[in-house]
């Protein structure tokens, strides 16, 4: 393909796909010009680092959340359906996980996520401060809940390249973790009635069962701050 077909915005969308199949190790130049069908000199014309590519696909994943419109929905159901969109789209894209943590991320799409953020909390009836630690608490959680299944991606991922038995191994490391677990209470209690490899999952709703409960703690504490005033 020669280089004058090239923008900026089919490439980053290339990066996206190759992300997604190879995570963020996977990427580099030389492979996502192949993609491209060009030359990674053509690719470094438009974009010149790989953590320029990186921060660029980051943030163009982040337009795929959907946000609620705070005209019309309540707070609490607006601050429900973007994290739920937020979930959904780490749950498509596990690198952005691990990006977080190796990568300054920035950008319009990640930054419209975050204005909507505060301005939920502020509708909800909190001070600028404190709207600002309760976007934070919701994105943190978030994230935190997907760290679980994208750890999982990339150690899958990494097993298979290495020609290992993916799921032998797996298997072999919750034996040794299970009869780690036996040796407390509470966990061989949970193992005396669980099947080992159910309980190492996430329970069900637990993402859902989280979150109503950081809001739940909002709501009780805005009702505080209200009663607190009117003595």
């Amino acid at each position: 393909m020669p280089r004058d077909t090239l923008t900026a915005d089919r490439i980053v969308r290339a990066a996206i796909e190759l992300l997604d199949t190879e995570g963020l190790d996977g990427l580099n130049m030389r492979s996502l010009a192949k993609r491209l069908g060009s030359a990674a000199t053509a690719v470094y014309w438009h974009i010149k680092t790989k953590d320029d590519l990186v921060r660029l696909a980051s943030d163009a994943i982040w337009h795929e959340v959907e946000l609620p419109d705070l005209a019309t929905t309540d707070w609490r159901t607006a601050a429900t359906a973007q994290a739920a969109g937020m979930h959904a789209m780490l749950t498509r894209h596990p690198w952005l996980v691990q990006a977080f943590g190796s990568h300054f991320l920035h950008g319009p799409g990640q930054a419209r996520y975050n204005d909507l953020s505060l301005a939920i909390y502020e509708k909800a009836g909190f001070a600028a401060a404190d709207a600002d630690r309760a976007a934070a608490a919701v994105f943190t959680f978030v994230l935190g809940s997907a760290l679980g299944p994208a750890a999982q991606v990339s150690l899958n991922r990494r097993l298979n390249k290495n020609g290992a038995d993916a799921k032998q191994l797996m298997a072999d490391a919750m034996t040794r973790a299970t009869e780690t677990a036996m040796r407390f209470p509470h966990l061989r209690e949970r193992l005396d009635t669980t099947a080992a490899t159910e309980y190492a999952a996430a329970p069900d709703s637990s993402f859902d069962f989280g979150l109503q409960s950081l809001l739940d703690g909002f709501e009780a504490r805005l009702t505080g701050d209200r009663a607190g005033r009117r003595q």
